[in-house]
């Protein structure tokens, strides 16, 4: 990267010129052989163009010093608008020496046509040159063979001579670099006046990088694109030698670092022990150290930067071994059926054999995942990794990320990443402003050396984000942990007063916890026993005010906003509540109903827990074995429930509104309103239709008595083992330990969720049995869908590790 900065350095030079084309005398001969920087410009309009519109390059013209060179900048594009070249270089006082060569497309030039251009009449004319003043700045220029050569030095205008011998450099300039590009740029490393910055580490700054470098760059609105070479000579001061005699490797850090990772460097060669003599010829490392085995299968090294904490890694070809060469094993925590190791301080010192291209390493502890090592002095950071690497939200997931690697070479030597606020941090470092600029859009840079016998390629980006999520791409909101393992799944809940949701969930200490859907516990309350099925929502007193209902095996409960206790409740039972309270709310008037049920009997009780005495159903001849619920039909009240092998369905006030005379060995399913028929399954497999007739409709389902059925009023799920069937179109799944599928009505779109409790992955189904992108995620627990806030993605909540609650966004 260090080269990219000096080409974004030379092109803002080149804001206001057009140039030109040449003739007879060679122009790279007229370049001094002090120059340091030479830019040859091959598309002056083209260039000019991605000059004023790049918003990167804007940016870093608000630095001084770029601002300096501005006001030496000739508006030279009257002369010719096709090649023209510039070069740069310093004084022993730094000051800029900056000239311009441009070929003539004309016999005469006028100098007086080109505004702000004053000619010094006074001037004595020696030997053909010129003294002009631009800005106030002298130049001194004259006319070489049909060239144009222009200073603001006079020794260099002086000592121009046409057809000189050119350097090694000067001429793979001219043999390699693409006229098709923009722009090229020659970089000579080896005077040190114009060597930025790119790294962290100040020894890796200091030290040479290479001998030379030779660029093509594109400039558009909103990317640079640079490709090219880099060469050393002196292989012992060199950085970019450190490479030689090793093969480039796949770069995969990027799959394993999390999508919110701030920066990266990776590094790959196929033989550690060659790369690691060559750190011994950089004096890197002490040829004295004592060798280990440790990293012998190392075929990549990286360092990261994640919520400003300093990562390590390593990737090996044979990650047991490795695993096993570490001093200790200890294993400290685990997440997510990762172990995290603890760290000893002799594997930390075996770490700085990668100094000083991984420095400040402090790490503590490590995990493993598949081939890659990871160190940290933070165990969360870590299991920040884990928790997005088993989510699939790496850095390589995005869409940002994607489109750079079709530009960039699979394998590299040394591949450097950066976002926005690191290219921002890389930038201040080269210059003395320390600046917040306004580059928020160059979301991601790269820049990639592939080693190459005696040099290296080059291919680098810097880029805007294209402004738009990748459709369903799903990302971890957050992950809260609360005071004890949880013993119910977390459900969303509405909050009316923000009209968005929040989450409520109960520990295994019996405590109910309400959420904000920014993963701040508003409260905990102790109830008696475990909430049995979901919690409901009332309006008690009709003013917009939600109420949380649900029951116990022993009291029915209803909770206010902040968790108290409302009127009546809670109401304490002597029997067993059975099932989970029924809420009903026949003519959508607020008028609610709370069946209870015990065994056999129910109890109806009003909003204030009170008896409802016109309910005249009390008892059933058996025990009921589903969660009474309330249907409409055709402005007909239905509540509906199963008893031993009868099905019943009774009016609002108890009376038998239907008589299934048949009798149903019923299921562990749900009794559902499906096509306007009551509809569940019996242990045979078959799907049962009951019309308002009491007659029942059989429907083979091919399943067997274990299966698991949902519907809504059109649509039918059912899970068979592995197999999950949605309407007509079944999707085979890994074997499991599925959850019962949940249907979610969201958007007039129809989505379907189920988990498996023995991988701990939960999937995300449309209506056509499609998997929605990037699931399944991590999950403890069933799945539940809404959108929680005011934005319009949908929210997943689940239970994650067993104290913990995970919301995922799906962008």
């Amino acid at each position: 990267m260090k080269n990219i900065w000096c080409i974004v350095f030379c092109l803002l030079c080149l804001y206001n010129c057009e140039n030109s084309k040449s003739s007879s005398t060679n122009p790279l001969s007229l370049v001094p052989d002090q120059s340091e920087i030479i830019i040859k410009i091959n598309s002056a309009e083209g260039l000019e163009n991605g000059l004023k519109n790049n918003a990167l390059i804007k940016a870093i013209t608000s630095y001084k010093q770029v601002e300096g060179i501005n006001d030496l900048i000739l508006p030279v594009h009257h002369i010719n608008k096709d090649y023209s070249l510039i070069t740069l270089s310093k004084d022993k006082n730094d000051s800029l020496a900056i000239c311009f060569i441009v070929p003539l497309s004309q016999k005469k030039l006028q100098l007086d046509s080109i505004s702000g251009l004053k000619i010094d009449t006074i001037y004595n004319n020696r030997n053909g040159i010129s003294k002009l003043y631009y800005k106030g700045n002298p130049f001194f220029s004259r006319i070489i063979d049909s060239t144009f050569f222009v200073s603001n030095t006079l020794k260099f205008t002086q000592n121009a001579t046409a057809n000189k011998a050119m350097t090694s450099g000067l001429e793979l300039l001219e043999d390699i670099s693409n006229t098709d590009k923009m722009v090229s740029i020659y970089v000579n490393h080896t005077r040190k006046q114009f060597n930025p910055v790119i790294f962290k580490d100040s020894t890796l700054n200091r030290t040479q990088f290479s001998n030379y470098t030779i660029l093509d760059s594109d400039i558009s609105q909103n990317a640079i694109y640079i490709n090219g070479v880099t060469k050393a000579i002196d292989s012992t001061k060199s950085l970019i030698n450190v490479f030689k005699n090793t093969i480039p490797q796949e770069n995969k850090i990027a799959s394993i670092v999390p999508s919110n990772t701030e920066s990266f460097k990776s590094l790959t060669f196929n033989d550690f022990e060659i790369f690691r003599q060559n750190l011994i010829r950089h004096r890197f490392q002490d040829s004295t150290t004592t060798q280990h085995n440790t990293f012998q299968n190392t075929v990549e090294i990286g360092q990261a930067s994640v919520d400003n904490h300093n990562i390590f890694l390593l990737r090996s070809i044979d990650p047991e071994s490795m695993l096993n060469s570490f001093d200790t094993q200890t294993v400290e925590d685990e997440f997510r059926s990762i172990n995290i190791y603890t760290l000893k301080e002799i594997d930390v010192q075996n770490l700085s054999e990668f100094t000083p291209f991984m420095s400040n390493i402090t790490a503590t502890n490590f995990i493993q995942i598949n081939d890659f090592f990871v160190f940290s002095d933070n165990s969360n950071i870590l299991k920040h990794f884990i928790t997005n690497y088993q989510n699939k939200t790496t850095l390589t997931s995005t869409e940002d990320y994607q489109d750079l690697q079709l530009e960039l070479s699979d394998e590299a030597s040394l591949l450097l990443f950066g976002n926005s606020d690191e290219l921002n941090a890389l930038l201040n470092l080269n210059f003395t402003d320390d600046k917040n600029l306004n580059i928020s859009d160059f979301k991601t840079s790269v820049i990639q050396y592939v080693y190459d016998t005696d040099f290296a390629h080059i291919n680098a980006i810097f880029k805007t984000s294209k402004g738009r999520k990748t459709k369903h791409s799903v990302a971890e909101e957050f992950n809260i942990s609360i005071d004890a393992n949880l013993a119910t799944s977390p459900q969303f809940v509405k909050n009316h007063t923000t009209n968005q949701m929040d989450i409520a969930v109960q520990d295994i200490n019996n405590n109910l916890y309400l959420i904000s859907n920014k993963g701040k516990v508003f409260w905990k309350k102790q109830i008696d026993g475990k909430i049995l099925g979901k919690i409901e929502q009332i309006d008690t007193y009709k003013n917009g005010r939600l109420q949380l209902v649900f029951n116990s095996s022993k009291r029915l409960y209803v909770l206010d906003r902040n968790g108290k206790d409302v009127n009546n409740f809670p109401l304490t039972f002597n029997d067993d509540i059975t099932q989970p309270v029924s809420v009903f709310d026949y003519d959508k008037k607020k008028n609610y109903r709370l069946m209870v049920t015990q065994g056999k009997s129910v109890l109806m009780y009003d909003k204030n827990g009170k008896i409802v005495k016109g309910f005249t159903y009390t008892s059933a001849p058996n025990t009921i074995t589903s969660q009474p619920k309330h249907f409409r039909i055709n402005r007909k009240d239905f509540i509906v429930f199963s008893s031993g092998n009868q099905l019943e369905i009774l009016d609002r006030v108890g009376k038998t509104r239907v008589k299934v005379k048949e009798n149903i060995s019923f299921s562990n399913n749900n009794i559902y309103l499906y096509n306007n028929k009551f509809t569940t399954s019996n242990t045979n497999g078959e799907l049962l239709e009951v019309n308002q007739s009491g007659r029942i409709d059989h429907k083979n389902l091919n399943v067997n008595s274990d299966h698991k059925l949902a519907t809504t009023s059109k649509t039918l799920v059912v899970l068979n083992d592995n197999k999950l069937t949605i309407k007509s179109k079944t999707i085979e799944l890994d074997f499991g330990d599925y959850t019962a599928p949940k249907i979610f009505y969201i958007n007039d779109k129809i989505y379907v969720t189920v988990t498996d409790l023995q991988s701990k992955k939960g999937y995300l189904f449309d209506s056509q049995a499609k998997p929605i992108a990037n699931f399944p995620v991590y999950a403890n627990s069933e799945l539940e869908l809404s959108n929680i806030d005011k934005d319009n993605a949908l929210e997943v909540v689940t239970k994650g590790d067993d104290n913990s609650v995970i919301v995922y966004e799906i962008q």
